[in-house]
């Protein structure tokens, strides 16, 4: 069964890592990710190769897609049925940044979605905003730095949040600083273990406690709906009661008067 992950990632989060990442790989000014894509691509540097050419040589066969991913909502973009497939192919048109959900969300164990998950897995796409793509035209520095934090969040998540022996698809949409604004990596294969022992008790005792307060609460709603009955039916009683006094007095006083006689 395969998995999905979606998120969002701040400027100041990827920065961070980017600082890291320039401290611990940096060679001569190059970051080991732009020395790696430089060498898939058989150059022996990463000057004058646009982010593009860095993108797909680190990643061969990686989709690149020039859109406004910001228009895509994060209700949408989180959402089980987005089509996010159609972001891994290259005919990709504005309908998948447009999409919007038309019904309820199907369960991610759906067939349905399963399937279009599975179609998606050992890939990897990204979407890059118009006005991003001419910052980096521009200036290959940037260029360089948004690589290196892209290439940086895929090895960080993979080595702390993907189970060994998964594969993986990654979808990445960048705003136009160049930060990760959002991500999606959906997951299938691997180890996956379930609860140990301890958990599945943890679990059950939840569940029984859970169970336990809504008796309790379903309890109380029978007994307060069985007293407002009751108050109710003695209302009732002494509004019936009041009244038939009333009428008793008002015939005697008719007949003191003299007026039923």
């Amino acid at each position: 069964m395969d998995f999905g992950v979606t998120g969002k990632l701040g400027g100041y989060y990827l920065a961070g890592q980017y600082r890291k990442n320039a401290a611990a790989g940096k060679s001569g000014g190059v970051s080991f990710a732009e020395l790696a894509a430089a060498k898939a691509a058989g150059q022996s540097d990463v000057s004058g190769m646009s982010f593009k050419d860095m993108w797909q040589a680190r990643y061969p066969g990686a989709y690149y897609h020039v859109m406004d991913g910001s228009a895509i909502s994060q209700g949408a973009w989180d959402r089980n049925d987005f089509p996010l497939e159609k972001f891994f192919r290259d005919d990709t048109d504005t309908s998948a940044v447009n999409w919007k959900p038309t019904g309820a969300e199907p369960e991610a164990t759906s067939p349905q979605v399963q399937s279009r998950w599975n179609s998606t897995l050992g890939q990897k796409s990204i979407i890059v905003p118009p006005e991003l793509e001419e910052k980096m035209k521009n200036d290959p520095e940037l260029a360089k730095k948004v690589m290196a934090n892209v290439e940086n969040f895929i090895t960080s998540y993979s080595a702390t949040s993907v189970r060994p022996g998964r594969i993986c698809s990654w979808l990445i949409s960048l705003d136009e600083n160049g930060d990760i604004e959002k991500y999606r990596v959906t997951g299938g294969g691997g180890n996956i273990s379930g609860p140990t022992e301890e958990e599945q008790r943890q679990f059950e005792a939840e569940q029984a406690a859970k169970k336990k307060r809504r008796e309790e609460y379903a309890r109380l709603n029978e007994e307060s709906a069985l007293k407002r009955r009751l108050m109710e039916q003695e209302a009732d009683e002494r509004y019936y009661k009041d009244s038939m006094t009333k009428k008793a007095v008002s015939i005697a006083a008719y007949e003191a008067a003299g007026i039923l006689k």
